[in-house]
């Protein structure tokens, strides 16, 4: 009988406190191999708290996280950025730094501590443009563009690091539409080529659609963590965001779509005993 090989990512009992702030509490999630987790919740739940602290940006004070079996704290930085890239919901100081400068960052985990990049890195750091079709800003400032192409770059450096895993917080923010299917797509190609994706997603059909799995926070807790049908309640949706929402099947697509119709009547103001109508 063989092993079976351990997650991609396996975060246990995560906590972390600012202050009298508890942003994470007990939190425990794992993402298999080739496998896609979307992160769900209000604002505030803990969403990017947790994708910072898988990347080991923040210093937790309690639980473990273990990459592919290994205890993350005996990694160094560069072993972890070897395996793990992330897109930020805040984009780093970019000032001044061309696009194909700011892609080839992506390849610095790869490189030896004097070395400068070379003909592969730089056909890597192309690639990761066309796939994100941004190869055509490759001389422009990251200043110069807009919201949504600078977001098309960032996915574009994380993917040049060639990661086993990808962290992605907010990865369709300032996007349009057709970008938001367009990098999730790719995203999901990715991840059915055996990446591992961890993604914060506001939109519940999108994550629906994209991620094998949802882990619903809130208030620093997972409230449920399942496939998407199992989590995608009309009630779940009800008690985590507030709102009532109409739950149904997607016949173009075949994956869950979530309307959203008004806050849940717990939720909804009262009128102090005179007509709330204007």
């Amino acid at each position: 009988m063989q092993n079976r090989r351990p997650p991609a990512i396996d975060a246990q009992e995560l906590f972390f406190k600012v202050e009298a702030k508890t942003l994470l509490d007990g939190v425990d999630l794992h993402a298999d191999h080739g496998r896609m987790v979307g992160l769900i919740g209000p604002n505030g739940a803990g969403k990017s708290t947790f994708l910072r602290a898988i990347s080991g940006v923040l210093r937790l004070q309690g639980g473990s996280i273990h990459l592919d079996g290994r205890d993350m704290q005996s990694l160094t930085s560069r072993e972890v950025a070897a395996d793990m890239a992330i897109v930020p919901q805040i984009l780093p100081y970019t000032h001044g730094f061309t696009v194909m400068e700011l892609v080839l960052m992506g390849r610095y985990p790869h490189l030896g501590r004097f070395q400068i990049e070379g003909k592969e890195d730089a056909r890597i750091a192309w690639d990761a443009m066309r796939l994100t079709e941004t190869e055509q800003f490759s001389d422009r400032r990251l200043d110069t563009l807009s919201g949504g192409e600078r977001q098309r770059v960032i996915v574009s450096r994380a993917l040049a690091q060639l990661p086993r895993i990808l962290l992605l917080d907010e990865p369709t923010a300032n996007l349009d539409v057709l970008q938001q299917l367009k990098v999730l797509g790719l995203v999901r190609e990715l991840v059915d080529e055996g990446l591992t994706a961890i993604a914060a997603i506001h939109d519940l059909t999108l994550a629906a659609r994209f991620c094998d799995r949802l882990v619903l926070l809130s208030e620093g807790r997972v409230l449920a963590a399942g496939q998407p049908n199992e989590i995608l309640t009309t009630d779940r949706i009800a008690a985590a965001f507030g709102v009532e929402a109409a739950v149904y099947r997607d016949p173009n697509t075949g994956s869950l779509a979530i309307s959203l119709i008004g806050p849940a009547e717990a939720h909804k103001p009262k009128a102090n005993g005179r007509s709330a109508c204007v």
